[in-house]
């Protein structure tokens, strides 16, 4: 089954082409994804109409190229995926309505995908993917979950953020200490100048039982760090340093934490703060140290992207899972309610 993959949940414009038929990483016939970076930079953050007004300008060329690079036309789709939430509302619409428009179109199912459910399946994209059970670390934009994964579809949460997500505590975090948008990735590549130990920030809520996430307070003793400094570039990579292992610390304790409680040996880590290097290193220690295995999609899929979207929506169209004709998006929606995947991965 071919199936086309659309993701327009925020500022990424993501289309991708996956075949079942290939399965794992051969399966992924194309993939593009459009940035709109340079657009929202001026004003510090994603502006909600302008993020709407570049997906209709965007979608349509970016799927031609991206069937282009399969070797396909739109006559060899089976089925058409794409993301009907979280996120934006003008943002999913756009989506949902090319979507939606195509499949009728070529009289082919279609099929609305949970964001963050394409995210805890890309690394079954992947050569060697985990079977399930696992638990998975959703760290994604405004997400941060930790998730026990029974099955495909099946999907219970285990602890969220209270505050801020991890994503967006480096995003802010960068923008009070003066780093250019998106901050997030600013701050990652800074603090690997920076030298351990000399800021040496609290790991917020570790001292107490749970599987929850609060990362505003943490936000906060940077910020007095930062004012109380001298704010040389040499503190700068410093404090970010300190900042990035707290928060890497932080969720490397939770997730052993999860991995305990459900008896998994497996953890699956997906989403955009997935493809920081600190995380990844530390995670791979604490998995060969205990005996587990952890898995990461390719970093080029850890950022919002079709692809997920297309292997997400495949699994359930093989299932026999489609939606109707009319367009649908739900700006927030509970992974939890999900039906379960029968087909095999």
């Amino acid at each position: 089954m071919k199936v086309l993959g659309i993701e327009t949940s925020c500022d990424e414009t993501g289309v991708a082409v996956y075949d079942t038929a290939a399965g794992g990483a051969a399966g992924l016939r194309a993939h593009a994804v459009y940035s709109q970076i340079a657009l929202h930079a001026e004003y510090g953050g994603v502006v909600p109409e302008l993020a709407s007004r570049d997906h209709v300008r965007k979608l349509l060329p970016l799927i031609r190229q991206t069937l282009a690079e399969a070797g396909l036309s739109t006559r060899d789709l089976d089925g058409v995926a794409y993301t009907a939430g979280p996120g934006l509302v003008g943002a999913l619409l756009v989506g949902a309505g090319v979507a939606r428009s195509l499949a009728w179109a070529l009289d082919v199912p279609a099929i609305g995908v949970h964001h963050m459910e394409g995210h805890l399946l890309a690394p079954l994209m992947e050569d060697d993917p985990p079977d399930a059970p696992f638990v998975a670390l959703l760290v994604s934009g405004g997400h941060t979950q930790l998730v026990a994964v029974d099955a495909i579809g099946v999907y219970r949460l285990l602890g969220e953020t209270l505050d801020d997500a991890a994503g967006e505590a480096f995003d802010k975090t960068a923008k009070l200490m003066g780093l250019p948008y998106p901050g997030g990735p600013q701050l990652a590549a800074l603090a690997q100048t920076g030298t351990p130990g000399v800021f040496n920030f609290p790991r917020p809520m570790t001292t107490r039982p749970g599987l929850d996430f609060s990362f505003s307070g943490l936000k906060t003793q940077v910020l007095l760090a930062w004012r109380g400094s001298d704010q040389s570039d040499a503190t700068k990579a410093d404090i970010a340093r300190g900042f990035e292992d707290a928060v890497v610390d932080t969720l490397a304790i939770k997730c052993a934490r999860a991995l305990d409680a459900t008896g998994c040996d497996t953890l699956v880590v997906a989403g955009g703060v997935g493809a920081n290097t600190r995380l990844r290193e530390k995670l791979r220690a604490d998995a060969q140290r205990r005996g587990g295995r952890v898995c990461f999609p390719r970093p080029a899929l850890c950022t919002d992207n079709g692809a997920m979207i297309a292997f997400a929506g495949a699994l359930r169209l093989e299932a026999g899972q489609h939606g109707d004709a009319a367009v649908h998006v739900v700006p927030r929606w509970d992974m939890a309610s999900l039906p379960p995947v029968a087909a095999a991965v």
